[in-house]
């Protein structure tokens, strides 16, 4: 095990390749630029490809391309640049093709300030294309946990067959920690799904037990046809409701029926707790000290930390709902999340605690919360 003090881009970078990321395509924009250099150095050394494009919205369609070459292919961007990627997205989302996407936030909206932190992208990740499709979106809150959760999106776009955002706020981006490297042998790493039979009978967007179709490389004796618009089983535009109709509710299928799978979060002190503080990211460190301080004076405060925010943990919040009287939610914006959990346990049972100026969500700031809760 080799020990470093590594930042937070960096674990990127490495959870990446450690993943088996083998192309990378970008464009430099401030909070995210250190991974694509710690990848243009790292990539060419284990024979990867590391291409800086013109912009945003070629970077991700060369990852696409890259992808459906057999690459395991990821870029990396920040708020300005998510948002030209989002037709991307969508049409990442609706040929089925594995990608990872890493937002490393700043404040905005439009330029805002580059190197300030903020969580204001949460909705966009969830809902920045247009159309219905789901996404999975991971979130870290320190820099080994930017290590694990880049490897663990690699292997859900792989497992699953979609596109997966991996969102960091700027501060856990930009941050320095003690990083324990664990054995390559020892990390989990999830290839996708070849198939065996013939090319002439392959079915590129078929239904299968596991509702994720096998998806060959191109260039090796399979090829199909690749669309953005509704296909059937071939890969060929639609407008038959026999074939739209099913495809839209496998996508679906093969994301919502795996949800244990999927949804990670951990949970602190909620067992006893009156009040449980939901939070996610650099916010969750700040929460997670509140929590500590409460406790010393004997308030029953829990903390539930999440590292999946979409598919949004909807059953467990309704849980913790409730065991708690009250559910704190801070947020580096000014109600992003918030707004989910009130949709299930109601406005009544939400405090939230916000900040959209570009500075860190105190300790204190929650604390103040937990007064009044």
């Amino acid at each position: 095990m080799t020990v470093r003090l590594m930042q937070g881009n960096e674990a990127v970078g490495w959870g990446a390749i450690a993943a088996g990321c083998r192309f990378y395509a970008g464009y430099p924009i401030t909070p995210s630029t250190e991974i694509a250099e710690m990848l243009s150095r790292e990539l060419p050394k284990l024979g990867g490809i590391f291409i800086q494009m013109e912009d945003e919205i070629a970077s991700l369609a060369a990852c696409i391309g890259a992808s459906v070459g057999g690459l395991k292919a990821m870029t990396a961007t920040s708020g300005p640049g998510f948002s030209l990627m989002q037709e991307h997205i969508g049409y990442a989302a609706m040929a089925e093709v594995p990608c990872v996407i890493v937002d490393v936030q700043r404040l905005g909206p439009s330029t805002g300030q580059p190197t300030s932190p903020s969580q204001g992208d949460v909705m966009q990740a969830r809902w920045g294309t247009h159309g219905d499709h789901p996404i999975i979106v991971l979130y870290p809150t320190s820099v080994s946990e930017a290590f694990d959760l880049t490897v663990t999106a690699f292997n859900f776009a792989e497992k699953y067959r979609t596109p997966v955002i991996l969102l960091l706020d700027e501060v856990v981006g930009h941050m320095r920690e003690r990083f324990e490297s664990p054995p390559l042998e020892e990390i989990q790493v999830i290839d996708r799904m070849g198939t065996d039979v013939p090319p002439e009978w392959y079915k590129p967007f078929g239904d299968t037990i596991s509702d994720v179709p096998p998806m060959p490389s191109f260039g090796s004796g399979y090829r199909y046809h690749i669309t953005g618009l509704y296909h059937d089983p071939m890969g060929y535009p639609t407008q038959r409701l026999d074939e739209i109709n099913p495809w839209i509710e496998r996508v679906h299928r093969k994301i919502n029926n795996h949800l244990e799978d999927i949804l990670l979060y951990r949970e602190e002190n909620v067992e006893d707790a009156n009040v449980v503080i939901v939070a996610y990211g650099a916010t969750a460190r700040s929460a997670r000290h509140a929590m500590k301080l409460a406790r010393q004076h004997r308030h029953h405060v829990g903390l539930v930390t999440l590292y999946t925010i979409w598919p949004f943990p909807e059953e467990m919040i309704q849980r913790v709902a409730r065991i708690a009287r009250r559910i704190v939610v801070p947020e580096m914006n000014l109600g992003q999340l918030a707004l989910e959990v009130e949709r299930l346990v109601g406005r009544h049972k939400v405090i939230r605690v916000n900040r959209a100026d570009g500075e860190m969500i105190s300790p204190q700031m929650i604390l103040d919360a937990l007064e009044g809760a």
